[in-house]
């Protein structure tokens, strides 16, 4: 249903490296860098996600109650996101681990502040993502 969000960067070169490498942890590629914005995905127009320089000069800022969730296959591929995102500097918002019936995931913000869940639904809970297929799910 959502074929990109877009974050707010005030420094796209760190953003670009922040994201190549925790997506690389993923399984996700760049698909375009310019020096105005960059894409990742697993496919073109499914589920993107972009950091972008604001069109309008301005500094970029968090939205407050903005987060994006990123869906991947297992308790471990969140916790090696999460380990990853620290690693690269990322303000921890919420240790991998159990968060309600089916859900396990981990929270921390990127290097801009924009906070990002990775997650995965268990035992077939709402949303699961299935071992096979083209769901979109990272890992």
């Amino acid at each position: 249903m959502i074929g990109y969000v877009t974050l707010g960067t005030n420094d796209l070169a760190r953003a670009i490296a922040f994201y190549d490498a925790l997506f690389a942890e993923m399984g996700v590629q760049r698909f375009i860098a310019t020096d105005g914005f960059a894409y990742w995905g697993k496919r073109r127009g499914l589920g993107m996600l972009a950091v972008y320089k604001p069109n309008d000069g301005r500094p970029a800022t968090v939205g407050n109650g903005v987060m994006v969730a990123l869906p991947v296959r297992s308790r471990d591929r969140v916790e090696d996101a999460h380990r990853k995102a620290l690693a690269l500097g990322a303000p921890d918002e919420g240790a991998p681990g159990p968060r309600g019936e089916n859900f396990y995931g981990a929270y921390f913000r990127d290097l801009d502040g924009n906070k990002l869940c990775v997650f995965t639904y268990e035992n077939g809970g709402p949303g699961a993502v299935p071992a096979s297929g083209n769901s979109g799910a990272a890992g």
